[in-house]
Order: C-alpha cells, then sequence, then structure tokens
C-alpha cells in the first residue's frame, strides 16, 4: 500500500496471448491470461481452451493506489511468466513460472492442469525489489494515463509513464534475481535533434517539452538489445524514441493524414489511440486512432528504416468511422478490429481488411443481445415458473448478476457464494417467494390477485438482475489473439468470444443499409443468383420483422406440439395479409419481382442451411495417427471454456435459421398462393415450389430441436443411477459411450449438447479435422476463426437429426438423460425416417428406467423390424467370438432379453420370447435357448404348469433334462410338490426318476423328502413295486445314516410302508430288488472316488443282486421296531442300533434288560437264546456282588428293566425283592424254553459259577434233574469240592433208592430195573483232588466219605449184578 493517491480512473481490462498459444505441439496452446482493473482492484484470470486449469483467478487489490487504465503488462520469457503492474503511485512486478517449467512434458493428456496463479501465495508482494513507489521528479503526469512495460534482454523491468513535465520517463528495476538499484532516465529531445527535425515537421520544437507534448498512449517494440517506444501526444504528433541510446528517432504529424483538421490542431488531442502489430514477414504497423467529435479515423502506417538510423512512416490506409465512443481497438498486420459504446447503451463491435477493402466498407459483428427488458407472461403461464425459465435459461444471465440481483433482494444478508445452479434457482425462489408473503397484509385474496402480486415481485426481481447484467455486460477491451486470430470481448463481468459467422446467417441478421452493399462475389459467381438471394433475404427480412409474438409463438407451438409446419406457416400468412396496416405485402411483392428465379435462390439457400450427408462421420481414422498426435488431438478444445464456446455458437445458428425457415416458409406458402406465371413460370415450377416447401418443413424442424437441445439443461444424475446405467449397457456391450463424472460446480449449468460434446462429439470431431495432416503436428499451426467454424459444423452434422449417425441419442442414454431423450424422440419422430428402430430402442430403453415396461416392450418390438437396416443396432448386436451366428433379429432379441433380465422383468421376458420364438422357426438351437429363457422365468414367477409346457416344448434334449431338473429342485425348494408329482411327464418319466433318484441319494436325508416325493410319485401312478423299493431304500440309509430316534422312527415307518406296497400286488409279484449297500450309487457326472494315497479306487463291475420278499421286509420291519425300543429304553444305543445285525441287537437287548423283545428276536431269526440267558444270569450276579457294598443302591435299576419283562405272576410283598423277581424270571424262562442237553441251565449255572455266587437251590434242584454229572463237572470246574463231594454222595444215594426222584431217576439201583451209571471220570478228577490235600483234615475226611460210599455203591453194584446174570441164566 501507499499514501493516499489520486482519484479513481475508468475500469479497464486487458489481455495476453502465450507465443506458442497456436502451436500444437505445446504446453501453453490454447492459454491466454486476461484481467480486469477497477479502482485498485486487478482481476487476473489464465484460461485454457483445452483443459480446465486449477487455481486460475486471483484478485489483488493495492490498497491506496489507483490501476492505470491499461496499467498491466504481461511479459513472457523462457521460464517466467513477470506480470508487470503500473499504479498512479507505484509500480510492481510479479513473477510466476512459465507453464512449460510447470509441466515439463509437451503433451498435454489429463483433463485438468494447475495455472501458473497455482503458486501466488508463495509471493512476497512486499520484497522491495519487485515494486517500487514512482518518485516525485519527474512525477506521473495527472492528466494522461498512458503507459507502456516491458522486459529487457537482461531481465530488467521497464516502466515508461507520462512525466509530468511532458515528455517520458522511464523506472527501470533490477532483475528479479539479481541485486540492483532502481534508476529513473527521462527521455528529452537535445537542441541537435530540434533543428534536424525542422526541416521535415509541420511544427518545429521550441526550448524544452511543452505540456501539450503530453503522451496521451504510448508503446513499446522490444528488439533484441533496445526497446523504440512510440508516444501518441496531446499535440497530435507521434514520437518514436529509442531506449538505449535515449535518443529521439523521429516526430510525426498526424494532422497531416485527416481530411479536415483545422478545429483538431486547436484541440488536445486526449482521446487519440495507438496500437502495435508486429509481422516477422511484414514488419511492424502502427494504428492510429484519431478522435474528433462526432467522428473518428483510423490511421495504418508501416515503419520504415533508412540509412544512418534514420525512421519513417509509409501510410498504408486511412479509415473512417461515424460511432462516437471509442472503447478499444486491436490491431493486426491485415486488419483493424474495434469496439464502440453508443449512446444508447449498445456495444459495436466492427472489423475491415485495410488492405483489401478499397471500400472502406466494415464488417459489422453481431453482438449477443441483453435479456428481454420485460417477460411476456400468457394467461395458461405460471408466472413464478415463466420467470425462473427465462432467468435460468442457460446463456441468458450469468451466475455473478443473479447472486448479485439476490443478495439486493435479500436486503443484504450473509454474502452468498459457491451455488450450483439448482441451489441458486432454489435460494432465488425463497427469495422472492419470502418478499411476497412479507407484503401480504391480507389474509384472502383472489387468484388473480395473487398471481398479479406475483407478477409484480418477480418482474421485480427480473428487472433487478437485468440492471446487473447490463453492468456486467458493460465492454471495457479487445483481446486479440495474434497467434491463432482468437477475438474476445473483456466485458465488467465475464469474457465473450467471437465466431464467424456463415453466409446466409450474415445476410440475414445485416443491417439494410450493408445488405445492397454486400459484394455480389462473396454469395454466388453468379451475379444474378447473387442478386436473387439478396432480394429473397430482403423479402424474409420484411416478414420477419411483420411476425408478432403471437405469431412467432404460434410456429413455436407447432412445432413443440407436432403439427405440420406448413399449416402454421399458411395461417401466420393469413394472419400478415388481414393485418397489413403497413403496406408490408406490397414491399414484399415489389420484392419479389426483382427476383428472376426465386426456386433457385430458395434452393441455394436451403442447400446452405442443410447439414444432410449421405455417409456417418467416420468413427476412426482412414489412416491411423502416430500415438504422440493422438494423444496431442486428446484434450484439443476439451475445456469447458471451448465447449461453452462452441455449444453457444450451435445454439446461436439453430435460433438464427430456425427464423430464417420459419419466414422462408411463409414467403413460400405466399408464392404459393400468388402461384400465377408471371412468377413461377408454369405448372413444373409449381411443382418445384411444392418440393421446395418440404424440403424447408423438415429444415425447420431440424433447427428448433437443435435449438431445443442447446437451450436444454442435462440432469445431475445420482452415483447408483450411473452405475446401474453402466451394468445395463455392459449387457448391451455399449459401455464406450461415455464415462460420466458427477458435475461440478459450474458458474452455469451444461445442457445436453454441451454434454454430448464434452464427452463424445468432440473426439470424433477432432479426428475428423485432423485425419489427413497436412504438416507435423510441430509445425501445425492452429487457426481459431477456421478451426471453430468446423467444428461448428461437424458438431451440426453429428445433431442433424437425417444423418446416419446416431451419437447424440446413445450419449443421452449413456448419462442418464432419459426425460431429455424421451422429448428428443417425442419431437424427432412424426417427421424424421431415419434410425426409426434406434429412436424406439432407446425410446424402450427410456421407459424400462421409468418403471413402464410394457411400453417399453412394445417400442422393443417396434425396432425389431428395423434391425441390420440402421448402423445402431448393427452395432448392438454384433457378435462376439465365438458366439454361436444366428440371425440379426434373433441376436437383437437376445440383446434385450438379456437387458430385461438384468432389470428384473420376467413377465416381459417371456413376452418377448415367445415373440422370438416365432422368428426362429427353423433355428432349433435358439427356439431351444428361447424356450430355456421362457422355462426359467415362468419358474421364478412361481407358474408351474407354463413351466412345464415350456419344458415339453424345448427341442434340445440336454436343454430340457437342464429344465427338468431345475423344475424338480425348485418345486422341492417351494415344497409344491402336488404340482410336481401330477405333471404328466410325457416321455421324460424315467429321466424325473432319474432326477429324482439322484438328488435323494445325494442330498442329506433328514432336510430333504426327496424319497418320500418319489414315493408318491410311483404312488400316484399305481407303480407300488416301485414306490415299496423307494421306502425300503429310504428305511436302509435311515439306518445307516440318520443314528437318532428320529431316523429309527422313521425308517420303522419306511419299511411299513414298503410292506404296505407289497400287499397291494399279487403274492407272485410281491418282491424287490435288494437295493445296493453302502452309498455308492452311479450317478451321472459324480466325481470318482479315490483312496487314501490320492489313486482312483476302481469301480466294482458287478454285483451280487438280491432279491426280498414280503416275509423278508416284515423281519427287517420288526428288526426296525425292535431298534426303536430298544432306543427309547436307552437312547445312547440309538447311534450304533440302526444299521446293526439281529446279533448285535440281540447283544444291545440284552444290555439294556429287554430280555422279552430278545427272544423274540432270537426266535425270529433263528438265533441261539444263549446270549439272553447269559445276559439274564449277569443281570442277577450284578446286584448280588455289589449288594454288600452298595446296600440297595441298584434296587431301583432292577425293578426298571424287570418291569420291561412280562412275569407270568408278579408277587409284590414286602419280602420279595428285585433279585427274587429276578430269579423268579430266570426260573421261568428256564421252563419255558427248552433247550437241547439243557445248554441254558448249563450256560446261567456257569456264568453265576464264573462270578463266584452260591448257586440258588432251585437251580441245583432243577439242573440236578436233568443233568447231575454236569453239574458235577461245573463244580470241578470252579473248585468247589465239597459242593461236589455233597453232590455225589447225593447222586449215589439216589442211585441205591434215597431221594432217586431229585435226581430224575425212575427208578434206583436193582436187578430188575434199568441200567444205571455213575460219572467215573468226574468223581475220579474229584478223589484226586481231594488226595491231593491230604494235610489238610477236612479234605480228608471229605475223601474218606466219598470212598465210603463209592465201596457201598460197589457192593450193591455187584449184588445187583450177580441178580441179573442169575436171573438172566
Amino acid at each position: 500500500s501507499a499514501g493516499s493517491g489520486a482519484g479513481r480512473y475508468a475500469d479497464s481490462a486487458g489481455g495476453f496471448c502465450y507465443q506458442e498459444s497456436a502451436q500444437l505441439v505445446s504446453v501453453t496452446r490454447n492459454r491466454f491470461i486476461h484481467w480486469t482493473a477497477s479502482g485498485d482492484t486487478l482481476e487476473l484470470v489464465e484460461e485454457s481452451l483445452d483443459i480446465n486449469l486449477l487455481n486460475n483467478a486471483i484478485r489483488l487489490k493495492i490498497q491506496n493506489c489507483s490501476l492505470l487504465p491499461g496499467g498491466v503488462h504481461v511479459c513472457e520469457t523462457q521460464n517466467l511468466v513477470v506480470i508487470l503492474i503500473v499504479t498512479n503511485q507505484t509500480v510492481h512486478r510479479l513473477v510466476l513460472p512459465h507453464p512449460a517449467r510447470m509441466y515439463r512434458s509437451e503433451l498435454i493428456t489429463e483433463g485438468q492442469m494447475q495455472s501458473v496463479f497455482t503458486d501466488i501465495g508463495k509471493v512476497n508482494f512486499r520484497d522491495p525489489s519487485n515494486y517500487h513507489v514512482i518518485p516525485s521528479i519527474p512525477g506521473l503526469a495527472s492528466n494522461s494515463t498512458a503507459s507502456a512495460a516491458w522486459l529487457s534482454s537482461d531481465g530488467e523491468a521497464l516502466f515508461a509513464l507520462p512525466s509530468a513535465s511532458g515528455g517520458i520517463f522511464v523506472l527501470k528495476l533490477p532483475p528479479h534475481d539479481a541485486q540492483g538499484i532502481v534508476s529513473v532516465v527521462e527521455l528529452k529531445q537535445s537542441s541537435v535533434m530540434q533543428r534536424l527535425l525542422t526541416g521535415w515537421m509541420p511544427t518545429a520544437i521550441r526550448g524544452d517539452q511543452a505540456p501539450s507534448d503530453l503522451p496521451i498512449s504510448l508503446s513499446v517494440h522490444c528488439l533484441e538489445h533496445d526497446a523504440f517506444l512510440f508516444a501518441l501526444c496531446q499535440d497530435h504528433k507521434l514520437r518514436m524514441w529509442s531506449y538505449k541510446d535515449q535518443m529521439c528517432l523521429m516526430v510525426a504529424d498526424l494532422l497531416e493524414f485527416v481530411p479536415v483538421n483545422k478545429d483538431l490542431r486547436l484541440a488536445a488531442g486526449t482521446g487519440h489511440r495507438l496500437r502495435l502489430a508486429y509481422s516477422q514477414s511484414l514488419g511492424l504497423y502502427l494504428g492510429v486512432y484519431m478522435h474528433a467529435p462526432k467522428r473518428g479515423q483510423f490511421c495504418v502506417f508501416q515503419l520504415v528504416s533508412t540509412e544512418s538510423n534514420r525512421y519513417s512512416l509509409d501510410h498504408i490506409s486511412s479509415l473512417f468511422t461515424s460511432q462516437e465512443t471509442l472503447v478499444d481497438f486491436a490491431l493486426t498486420p491485415a486488419e483493424i478490429w474495434a469496439l464502440w459504446h453508443d449512446d444508447e447503451n449498445q456495444t459495436i463491435v466492427k472489423y475491415i481488411n485495410f488492405e483489401q477493402n478499397i471500400a472502406g466498407q466494415w464488417n459489422q459483428v453481431f453482438m449477443q443481445p441483453l435479456p428481454e427488458e420485460e417477460v411476456t407472461i400468457r394467461d395458461d403461464q405460471d408466472p413464478r415458473e415463466t420467470y425462473l425459465e427465462s432467468l435460468f435459461m442457460p446463456g441468458r444471465f450469468t451466475n455473478a448478476a443473479l447472486l448479485k440481483a439476490l443478495q439486493i433482494f435479500s436486503q443484504g444478508g450473509e454474502r452468498i457464494m459457491d451455488l450450483t445452479w439448482d441451489e441458486l434457482k432454489k435460494e432465488v425462489t425463497l427469495a422472492v417467494e419470502n418478499e411476497l408473503q412479507g407484503s401480504v397484509t391480507e389474509y384472502e385474496f383472489s387468484q388473480e390477485e395473487f398471481r398479479q402480486l406475483q407478477v409484480e415481485f418477480w418482474s421485480k426481481f427480473y428487472a433487478c438482475c437485468l440492471q446487473y447484467q447490463e453492468a456486467l455486460s458493460r465492454p471495457l477491451a479487445l483481446h486479440l489473439n495474434p497467434y491463432t486470430s482468437m477475438v474476445c470481448l473483456l466485458k465488467k463481468g465475464f469474457l465473450s468470444f467471437l465466431v464467424p459467422c456463415s453466409l446466409v446467417d450474415h445476410l440475414y441478421l445485416l443491417p439494410d443499409e450493408h445488405l445492397f452493399a454486400e459484394e455480389d462475389s462473396t454469395i454466388s459467381d453468379d451475379l444474378e443468383m447473387s442478386r436473387d438471394v439478396v432480394c429473397l433475404v430482403q423479402c424474409l427480412r420484411l416478414i420477419g420483422e411483420s411476425i408478432s409474438t403471437e405469431m412467432a409463438f404460434a410456429m413455436e407451438m407447432a412445432c413443440s406440439r407436432l403439427q405440420p409446419p406448413e399449416k402454421a406457416a399458411e395461417q401466420i400468412l393469413e394472419d400478415l395479409i388481414a393485418n397489413d396496416t403497413d403496406n408490408v405485402m406490397e414491399d414484399i411483392h415489389s420484392k419479389l419481382q426483382e427476383i428472376r428465379n426465386p426456386v433457385h435462390a430458395i434452393g441455394l439457400l436451403i442447400r446452405e442451411m442443410d447439414y444432410e450427408t449421405e455417409l456417418e462421420m467416420e468413427r476412426g481414422d482412414r489412416a491411423p495417427q502416430p500415438l504422440n498426435v493422438r494423444m496431442n488431438l486428446s484434450q484439443l478444445y476439451g475445456s469447458g471454456t471451448a465447449v461453452n464456446i462452441v455449444c453457444r455458437a450451435v445454439c446461436k445458428i439453430a435460433t438464427t435459421r430456425f427464423l430464417i425457415c420459419r419466414d422462408l416458409l411463409i414467403l413460400q406458402q405466399l408464392l404459393l398462393r400468388l402461384g400465377n406465371a408471371m412468377i413461377l413460370g408454369g405448372g413444373q415450377l409449381f411443382q418445384s415450389q411444392q418440393d421446395l416447401l418440404h424440403r424447408t418443413s423438415p429444415l425447420l424442424l431440424s433447427y428448433y430441436l437443435i435449438r431445443w437441445a442447446s437451450q436444454c439443461l442435462a440432469s445431475d444424475v445420482p452415483v447408483d443411477t450411473l452405475e446401474s446405467n453402466l451394468q445395463h449397457l455392459s449387457v448391451l456391450e455399449l459401455t464406450d459411450t461415455t464415462a460420466l463424472s458427477p458435475h461440478k460446480l459450474v458458474s452455469s449449468p451444461q445442457t445436453i449438447v454441451e454434454l454430448f460434446f464434452q464427452e463424445v462429439a468432440r473426439k470424433h470431431i477432432i479426428s475428423h479435422l485432423f485425419s489427413q495432416p497436412r504438416t507435423s503436428p510441430s509445425e501445425t499451426r492452429l487457426n481459431w476463426p477456421h478451426l471453430v467454424t468446423a467444428i461448428a459444423a461437424d458438431l451440426l452434422t453429428l445433431l442433424w437429426p437425417s444423418n446416419p449417425g446416431f451419437l447424440f441419442p446413445e450419449c443421452l442414454m449413456g448419462s442418464c438423460q432419459y426425460t431429455q431423450l424421451q422429448e428428443y424422440i417425442r419431437l424427432l419422430q412424426p417427421w424424421c425416417h431415419v434410425n426409426v428402430g434406434s429412436c424406439r430402442f432407446l425410446m424402450g430403453r427410456c421407459y424400462l428406467v421409468m418403471g413402464e415396461g410394457h411400453k417399453a416392450l412394445d417400442c422393443f418390438c417396434q425396432a425389431a423390424s428395423e434391425v441390420g437396416k440402421e448402423e445402431f443396432l448393427d452395432r448392438l448386436i454384433r457378435a462376439e467370438d465365438g458366439e454361436m451366428a444366428s440371425t440379426p433379429r434373433l441376436q437383437y432379441y437376445d440383446k434385450v432379453l438379456r437387458l430385461l433380465d438384468i432389470i428384473g422383468l420376467p413377465e416381459l421376458v417371456i413376452q418377448l420370447a415367445t415373440l422370438a420364438i416365432t422368428e426362429a422357426a427353423d433355428d432349433w438351437r435358439s427356439q431351444a435357448t428361447l424356450r430355456t429363457c421362457i422355462f426359467k422365468h415362468h419358474l421364478d414367477l412361481g407358474h408351474n404348469s407354463q413351466a412345464y409346457e415350456a419344458l415339453t416344448q424345448n427341442p434340445d434334449s440336454s436343454r430340457q433334462l437342464d429344465c427338468l431338473r431345475q423344475l424338480v429342485v425348485v418345486l422341492c425348494e417351494r415344497s409344491q410338490l402336488q404340482d410336481l408329482v401330477e405333471f404328466p411327464y410325457v416321455n421324460l418319466h424315467n429321466e424325473v426318476v432319474g432326477i429324482i433318484e439322484s438328488r435323494a441319494r445325494a442330498v442329506d436325508l433328514m432336510t430333504h423328502n426327496y424319497y418320500e416325493l418319489l414315493y408318491a410319485f410311483h404312488i400316484y401312478r399305481h407303480n407300488y413295486r416301485k414306490a415299496g423299493t423307494v421306502m425300503f431304500e429310504y428305511g436302509m440309509r435311515l439306518g445307516r445314516e440318520v443314528r437318532t430316534l428320529r431316523g429309527l422312527q422313521k425308517q420303522g415307518n419306511c419299511y411299513l410302508a414298503a410292506i404296505n406296497c407289497l400287499r397291494l400286488i399279487r403274492p407272485e409279484y410281491a418282491w424287490i430288488v435288494q437295493p445296493a449297500s453302502g452309498a455308492v450309487y452311479e450317478r451321472p457326472g459324480a466325481s470318482p472316488k479315490r483312496s487314501h494315497d490320492g489313486e482312483c479306487m476302481a469301480v466294482p463291475t458287478a454285483r451280487h443282486i438280491e432279491i426280498l420278499e414280503l416275509e423278508d421286509l416284515e423281519k427287517e420291519c420288526m428288526l426296525a421296531r425292535i431298534r426303536l425300543t430298544l432306543a427309547q429304553q436307552d437312547p445312547s444305543t440309538a447311534a450304533v442300533a440302526g444299521s446293526s445285525s439281529p446279533e448285535e441287537i440281540v447283544t444291545l437287548l440284552v444290555q439294556a434288560g429287554l430280555f422279552d423283545t430278545a427272544v423274540s428276536l432270537c426266535q425270529t431269526f433263528k438265533l441261539p437264546l444263549t446270549p439272553v440267558f447269559e445276559g439274564l444270569a449277569f443281570k442277577y450276579v450284578t446286584p448280588c456282588i455289589t449288594q454288600t457294598l452298595n446296600g440297595f443302591a441298584l434296587q431301583a435299576d432292577a425293578w426298571d428293566w424287570l418291569a420291561a419283562n412280562q412275569l407270568s405272576s408278579v408277587i409284590t410283598t414286602k419280602e420279595s425283592s428285585a433279585t427274587d423277581e429276578a430269579w423268579r424270571l430266570l426260573s421261568s424262562y428256564l421252563d419255558r424254553y427248552k433247550s437241547q442237553n439243557h445248554l441254558h441251565h448249563h450256560c446261567v449255572i456257569n456264568k453265576l459259577l464264573s462270578h463266584g455266587v452260591p448257586l440258588p437251590n432251585w437251580l441245583i434242584n432243577s439242573y440236578k434233574k436233568v443233568d447231575a454229572a454236569e453239574l458235577l463237572r461245573l463244580y470241578l470246574n470252579y473248585a468247589l469240592l465239597e459242593e461236589a463231594v455233597d453232590l455225589v454222595l447225593e447222586y449215589v444215594d439216589a442211585l441205591l433208592g434215597k431221594g432217586h426222584e431229585h435226581f430224575g431217576i425212575e427208578r434206583p439201583l436193582s436187578a430188575m430195573a434199568p441200567m444205571v451209571w455213575l460219572p467215573y471220570s468226574a468223581i475220579d478228577q474229584l478223589l484226586q483232588a481231594l488226595g491231593e490235600n491230604t494235610t489238610n483234615h477236612h479234605s480228608a475226611v471229605l475223601y474218606q466219605k466219598v470212598q465210603d460210599k463209592l465201596e457201598d455203591y460197589q457192593q450193591q453194584v455187584d449184588l445187583a449184578t450177580r441178580d441179573l446174570l442169575y436171573r438172566r441164566n
């Protein structure tokens, strides 16, 4: 900041272009800097047409100083961009890195890049080496704002300023990276120079510089080691200085070139301007604007050097203009571009080629008009909606104007920043509505009153916006890029670009006085034709000027409501004739008389406006371009700015040409109405006129459609919608359409044409434009007027509805702009007969997204008829490698079916597949695919009968089997078993059985009921043997695999069901084949079984077949019941009982104490009862052993198992114990179940003795009766010698007649009785055992007793033997 300075200067602006901005291979390609200075604030912006620059705008505030108009100068070195700033008190230098240093590569491939202003925060603005206060001596002139600044070859910053004492002083700052002092040099003329120059100057210079010589405009031209300074002074003289020599090299009086200069010579030339233009081939040009009241003059000179360092000016051209206030002008070696602001606040830009234009005729630049001052609201329109539409129409109001108006309307609340377009819209609505509600004092008023209030407040806000838009639109400067020939208009609030205008638009927009002056040769080589066209355009203009708002609206409505434009034109013509108060029709008639050949003139106009092409713009290049070229072109004109310019240009063209076509249609209707031979020359011409009418109508509609698209906003798309859309596109294999990124904060919203150009069209257009390289990329220079014209024309070609290319609608689909796409197709449908099928297809896609599936299906079906005729549909159906080739239409149906499938619309899939089957009459593979598809979706929907029907009609047996398998599994999972069983399965019976069997054998038995299903299946068909086999197999597997109580219950039920089945068959057929043992079944497709070391095990080639009859099944059933009984008694046995053999079951039953059951099982399966008796004996033994330890602890358990067996008579007295009952049970079993050799007694006694349990008397007595000898042997085996002695003694006594009935001896020993015998071997063993222990007295006594008894017996035997012998003899 500096001390308080002079008053505020006018706002100013300027621009700077990089030297390499026109080179195709350059980092600074299409980049430039522009700025706006206002008071103490400088705003700098770096723009690029190729990439979006980050951090590209800065605002500098130099406190207490005012920036001089034109006081910003930008210089470029190899490594730096230096900004030199001049205020009324200070000079500043801002040093920034050059983009080429920030971004080393020449290839620009990213979509965004850092601006040169990115690191502005690192700059030290208070560094004394980069700024200096202007010294008071010589001091800055107060009444001149001229300045010039440049960099010397050594890097010094030089500022040339008007001196307060007249003349110029130059302030020099040392190089930014070197120490040095600031110096000031004043440029003054010496007396020698004065004398030398008086000879040829009109006015001599005497004495020192007078204030009248004050520089009004300064320019500098840099040489290698010098700088020429040109000063245009108040005294109308141009002075040229050499800075190095500090000499004035030339003084020229410019009034010599002004025709009437008397008044000028006396007045100070404060409004003069000076500009330089340099061309390496042509040298230095000087453009001077000489300002005079009510008029102005441009003079163009070329600097000519003579010998001995003398210079002179070569006058090239003088151009006159009547506009009063020149804002700015720009000079090139061939043209002058000038900007004026007239009294009516209108911006006027004109240009002229001063070398070729001898007549001095300026070319008009057609400016974008300010928005209308008032918004017309019809009765059928809502005021709020209409005003919002007008305020937020793309390209009408800037964001800044709307924000400022909103700030004022919100009564200066907090500052609103960084709003998206939609958010801004909401804020505006809220502000106006709040204001309206705040003004309402009454609670009730009529609808009309409310409408009036709405209009009042919205128009107030609109007027506020208009005011700010007007302020921001005030032009400040022209910026001309000498390298690319791009011209920009720098305004207070934004930047406008100038783009070339086509011939037709140019003629239509030109004012009348210029239209006649237009050279005929620019229109056509045929001069008569040119004059016809001019007359025709005049007629069109007369019609256009006569058309009222209502008439214009009628045509708009006709286009929007799909009514024929010809009819609307006819109606407008009738209204014009009816309301013709100014005799416009007569003027038109007279003009028409001047047209020699109206048909040819109209034809020429139509041809100029028609963008229809036979071939689509090439998708690929003819010859592939080198990679570096492709990469360089990848971002060309890809920035948001360039996209906006191109699309606004297209919108402007479409808007203008819509009006031309509208007026042309009305004129043609007039020609038809006149219809006399004088104009039309007979019936043939009448026919031609009709043809032209029918050519104009589609042209009008095409431009209406393109204009609509250029103003239609793109919607923001949520990420999830984008992702699902991407998924659908991948099904259609159209993923390469676009890669849309979510919308960023934008100064204005994106239209669908901008979206299309940015995402799709730009690549095609650029590739097309550069497809035939004329020069190497490094030498290619970009020419903005040529390129922007070509790009706009190519974009119009791509957007043109009747061209074969279909990229625009495809892009809308890829970008999820469904509402816009629907409206686009609606507007296109009635009159455009190109890509009809593709449009129907996309409409179908839109309906799908909107949830209107049946409408979508209709569209898809309508599109099918165009398959093979349209490029988009052909791309849709192109077959992949290895894909089965079928007819194009079937491929199309396949794609649509996939799409419907992924969206989840099975009903529509079924309908479309059914329709497609009629197409595939001769293609059984396609039929199979479609039938499978129908089956799948019917099944998914639960339409079981229809699914079965589709399955039966499938011509492919393998697919049929797959479907059948799926039907079985799905219906089982849904428990819809009745349907499954009752389907007839014609010719598929075995397959169904096989599928269910394989499923039954493959899945868990307890969670799936495939066996029961199979049983029901066979029962339903009265195949009882099969049903029995199934249930028997089920039972077998349950026993083997499900080792639980529930499994055993189910097993019993299975065997009962199997028995029932066999009982329903005649006895001779009541048998089944024993199912395979183990879980290995020969299932098709099953993986091979491997051994522990990984080797495949050999599959048994044959197995033994066993036939089971009803009796066998009954045995199995009984076994199953017994297993269940066992498991219920002892649950721990369930795990082993299921697959145990009868022998194992007996053992388990005995362990559980179920002796009755065990006995019945043994009897059924003819097994010995020995294990039962041994088990029963052991049951007795156990309590006997433990009774002494546990007392009666086991009594309860004993009673439990005793209760499970039936005793003939139960005695329940207190004295009766569980042991007694066990003995009773054993006794009853021994009595009931006789055995050979009394085996049961033997095994019981053996078990008891083996556990050392004393034998109960009843057992001894019962065994004595049947086999005393064996009892003796058992005693001996267990060394019970005393008991053995007692038994022998008793046995001998019984033989001798004493107690013989206790041993089952009918008659004792005698000669009359049968023979008797003694077990001598056992007795000998007993005697030996007793004899071996003679030391024991007791043994000796026992031994003696036995000996004595035997002797007695021997004597008796001897007597009896004698008696017997005696008797025989």
